[in-house]
């Protein structure tokens, strides 16, 4: 079973099984949590974050609806894969958030769209370099 560290903040005003849903999300998204790892189960994690087995259960079930996780009837709550549709989805959406804000400095700083178009090459160009 994957050991994963939940921080629950009770001043957030976020509720605790959507903090438990964006940290495990969070976590996929980044790699830290594998294809086919299994999450902690319900008793285990309600248990150690000291909150119910149903706000765990809800984390879980949206989780499953949104494509991330897929609960195996006694066996478990398992990672998807990143290539899933809903992940790949998701993934694409916050490229799209990140690009539109980096398209707004770009307009705040006066840069034509071919500085733009540049600057994005020699990104790209440094991230493949690695």
């Amino acid at each position: 079973m994957t050991r994963i560290k939940i921080i629950i903040s009770n001043v957030s005003g976020v509720p605790i099984y959507e903090q438990i849903k964006q940290q495990i999300k969070a976590a996929i998204l980044s790699g830290d949590l594998r294809e086919g790892e299994v999450l902690p189960s319900l008793r285990t994690l309600a248990k150690d974050l000291k909150i119910s087995v149903l706000t765990v259960t809800r984390a879980y079930t949206e989780l499953e609806q949104e494509g991330f996780v897929k609960n195996v009837q006694g066996r478990g709550c398992f990672v998807m894969g990143r290539d899933s549709e809903l992940i790949k989805e998701q993934l694409i959406c916050k490229v799209e958030k990140s690009l539109l804000e980096a398209v707004k400095a770009a307009q705040m700083a006066n840069l034509s769209r071919e500085e733009l178009h540049y600057l994005l090459d020699i990104l790209l160009e440094v991230e493949t370099d690695d």
